[in-house]
């Protein structure tokens, strides 16, 4: 009688605790009341859910984030099957930067329940992170697996009989040496997902009890502590687009030392890498690492000396920077133009520890390259040949049809880099913090020298070459005058700086306010006795990121000399407060007239609320897109808040977006998506396996680079309206124009800031890429036939199932384009 009534008491302790919003004594008094009495488990169970998310987003907000985890591991005691919980688990742990348990996380709940939309929305998110997409291109690349294998089947028979494979990945590597006859193979793996699919695939393949798999960095691996005895081969493909970045440099050295047997007097095993570079021209890197417009949408950007990205290999670099990008030049939209020849620029032994060891401290060398086309020095480009024995080498250079892309290396000086033929670029290169950083840093022209720091756009000053004295004197001069120029240097990231180059979007929205703002002040003259002729327009920029569109609207309210536009930008970053200070400054804008909107609000997680309690917005401008291409999360959530905010007339930017797509037949988009084919790769069964991380919607896409057969015209697949509620799914038929195999429905997106202006994201000059659904399984069909897609979005995630239907006709095609339930998954992937 005692134990039911504490459990009739807590019960009733805790619904009292809900309506008093005392989430955590709720929480403690439903554990109590379920660990006593299980039965009650089904009745309390949305309850117990509702508290313990509040409970949670209250003690995150506190940063008491073991507790909150303590919490969670609780409720999953309780609940283990509950797939709501397992997955708001998974998005605290994603946040928190835990992906490879979030992922683990999200993946329980999707077998717990498969058709869980935000379960499979979180992992496919997830997925791009923990499998990055080269896994599956590296795996499709026959060539590249067979050489490995001939490279590590030839070692193994000349006497290698003990192996490590170091960053195993999927195991490929280890098996090809025990396939070969090593007598005892040993492998590692940092990532905890890598590991465990490594695990599954060599389990599958019969090689569990003959190949060890650790879970740790080869960095900590011991003797005999991790494995028995020193190996005779490690083998290993821990190289990215810049060779050096994923630390083979580091991991080699300690292998030489404490993993790896001596080589022998007379051993045959190469080992060796040429890195090779060229200057390019290409509007397409320029425009996402510099500054190209001098203004946008009515501002002045004169005043900003420079903006950067943070990729960068100068020695003025913040410690953040990264020495470069990668990119497929083959595929960059516009092309680009190669300014030298192939230079050699690098030759690193990888069997040779001495080099290794002085590769981080070797002085920087200088190499003087001939220019062969005249143009603008934008970036150069890197690629590497890796020679896995004598017989076997992979190049990664960008006429290479293989996985790999190349590593860019922006240059970023203060004029365009102009150079003509027989010119010759002085480049620096170096291995600093065990990266291969490359720079180019003069052009040599007549005998003479022109330093890319201190060049002007038309008035070079110029150096005789050499003059090491007059270097110096020109390197102290910098570092006099540095501390007048630095305030007007800034460093955005590489989208940002392409939204700012981007003058038909700012152009197109300033246009929109223009009309916007004339129709308000048209309705407060008719409306003179109620509102004051002197109260201004409140705008909010809820941006992601810099944005100057707050400023702009600031900027119109003073030219158009009254009403006087009260904007605010949510920047939280100080560089990027600062640049707008700079720019209002130099473009004439009251410091009164634009603020930032933060600092007016109590909690950062509720910005979208009124600019003052008897006041709402005439604007609010949302980031609706992804730079990935993809609808932000939550869009439709915060365009519903938003629509309440405003003032009687007033309006979101953008009002709408369409949804444009199209069908294609790309074996390109299907290699990036998963492993093809049902063969076994060099014998093994692994596609099975890497398929499970297998994401539909493939981002960061170049379309009108993409290698496909186009198999029908443009379409609207689907309208978003962010001034009304409307419908999350929409069925319609489109038109094959051309025989093929239906693999991809792109997408992308037509901006409506206004029932006139429009913007696309997919345009030269848009910072935005484009996304493909891939579908699962691919649809052959003939000109003529019709394609049923149904386009269904959750949460901000889009999902698209299709169907071919021969006899469907034109007219029936138009009458399905009214919304219908989802009910056709065959031949797609949602």
């Amino acid at each position: 009688i005692g134990t039911q009534a504490l459990i009739s008491r807590s019960l009733e302790s805790a619904q009292q605790c809900l309506l008093q919003q005392d989430y955590g004594t709720a929480f403690v008094h439903y554990l109590l009341v379920l660990n006593l009495a299980p039965v009650l488990k089904d009745f309390a169970r949305e309850s117990f859910r509702f508290t313990l998310f509040k409970w949670a987003d209250e003690l995150d907000s506190l940063g008491r984030i073991q507790d909150l985890f303590d919490c969670y591991e609780q409720a999953v005691e309780l609940f283990p099957t509950d797939e709501v919980i397992v997955n708001s688990m998974g998005e605290h742990l994603f946040r928190m930067g835990f992906r490879d348990e979030a992922a683990a996380h999200f993946h329980k709940a999707l077998k717990l329940r498969p058709d869980f939309p935000e379960a499979k929305e979180n992992f496919y998110r997830v997925a791009n992170w923990l499998v990055e997409r080269w896994h599956f291109l590296m795996l499709n690349d026959h060539g590249r697996n067979r050489k490995y294998q001939l490279a590590i089947q030839r070692a193994v028979q000349e006497g290698c009989s003990t192996v490590l494979d170091i960053g195993t990945g999927t195991g490929i590597l280890g098996m090809c040496a025990k396939k070969a006859g090593a007598r005892e193979v040993y492998a590692c793996e940092l990532s905890k997902t890598m590991y465990e699919l490594a695990c599954e695939v060599v389990s599958a393949n019969g090689m569990a009890d003959s190949i060890r798999i650790l879970h740790m960095k080869s960095l900590e691996m011991e003797i005999p502590k991790d494995i028995p005895t020193r190996v005779s081969l490690v083998v290993t493909e821990t190289v990215d687009a810049g060779l050096l970045g994923e630390g083979i440099i580091e991991s080699l050295i300690h292998a030489w030392k404490h993993l790896l047997l001596p080589p022998p007097v007379k051993s045959r095993r190469a080992s060796v890498s040429t890195v090779f570079g060229m200057a390019v021209e290409c509007q397409e890197i320029r425009r996402h690492h510099r500054l190209c417009v001098s203004a946008v949408g009515g501002l002045d950007l004169e005043a900003v000396r420079e903006i950067r990205s943070p990729v960068s290999c100068s020695v003025d670099a913040d410690e953040s920077a990264e020495p470069y990008t990668t990119e497929r030049l083959s595929r960059l939209p516009g092309g680009f133009t190669a300014l030298t020849g192939p230079c050699r620029m690098l030759d690193i032994d990888f069997n040779n520890v001495q080099e290794l060891e002085s590769l981080c401290s070797r002085k920087v060398m200088r190499l003087r390259v001939p220019v062969t086309q005249e143009g603008v020095v934008d970036a150069l480009a890197v690629w590497f040949q890796l020679h896995l024995d004598q017989e076997n080498s992979i190049s990664t250079g960008p006429q290479e049809n293989t996985c790999w892309e190349q590593a860019i290396y922006p240059v970023q000086s203060l004029a365009h880099c102009s150079v003509k033929r027989n010119d010759e670029l002085l480049l620096e290169v170096s291995c600093r913090d065990a990266y291969l950083r490359l720079c180019c840093v003069a052009i040599v022209r007549d005998g003479q020298m022109f330093h890319l720091d201190s060049m002007e756009e038309e008035d070079y000053s110029t150096v005789a070459l050499p003059n090491p004295e007059v270097d110096l004197c020109s390197a102290l001069a910098s570092l006099q005058t540095r501390h007048d120029t630095v305030s007007n240097m800034f460093t955005l990231e590489c989208s940002e700086i392409a939204l700012l180059n981007n003058v038909n979007y700012h152009n197109s929205f300033r246009m929109a306010v223009e009309k916007l703002l004339t129709s308000l002040r048209s309705s407060r003259e008719m409306q003179a006795s109620e509102v004051s002729s002197s109260e201004p327009f409140y705008m909010l920029d809820v941006s992601e990121g810099f944005s100057v569109l707050s400023l702009l609207t600031a900027r119109l309210g003073q030219d158009s000399g009254s009403s006087l536009v009260q904007a605010y930008s949510s920047v939280e970053k100080d560089q990027h407060q600062a640049l707008l200070r700079l720019l209002a400054q130099s473009n004439g804008v009251e410091e009164s007239a634009l603020q930032f909107w933060l600092s007016h609000v109590e909690d950062d997680s509720a910005v979208l609320q009124r600019p003052a309690s008897e006041k709402l917005w005439s604007a609010i401008v949302l980031d609706c897109i992804e730079t990935c291409g993809l609808i932000r999360q939550r869009l439709m959530e915060k365009a519903t808040l938003a629509r309440c905010l405003l003032e009687d007339g007033g309006r979101i930017f953008p009002e709408r977006i369409v949804i444009h797509g199209l069908l294609v037949e790309s074996d390109t988009l299907l290699q990036e998506s998963a492993v093809q084919g049902t063969d076994p790769t060099l014998g093994f069964n692994i596609a099975p396996f890497i398929n499970q991380f297998t994401v539909p919607v493939h981002v960061f896409l170049d379309l009108s680079t993409l290698e496909c057969t186009h198999l029908s015209d443009p379409v609207e697949l689907f309208t978003l309206d962010l001034m009304n509620s409307s419908a999350n799914y929409i069925s319609r038929g489109i038109r094959v124009s051309a025989p093929g195999k239906v693999t991809a429905v792109p997408f992308w997106y037509q901006i409506y800031l206004d029932a006139d202006l429009t913007v696309t994201t997919f345009s030269q000059d848009s910072h935005w890429k484009q996304a493909a659904v891939v579908l699962q399984c691919p649809l052959v069909v003939n000109t003529g036939d019709w394609v049923q897609l149904t386009i269904q979005l959750h949460k901000s995630s889009i999902s698209i199932t299709a169907v071919r239907e021969e006899a469907v006709t034109a007219d029936d095609a138009t009458a399905e384009e009214e919304p219908v339930p989802m009910d056709h998954p065959q031949g797609g992937l949602c």
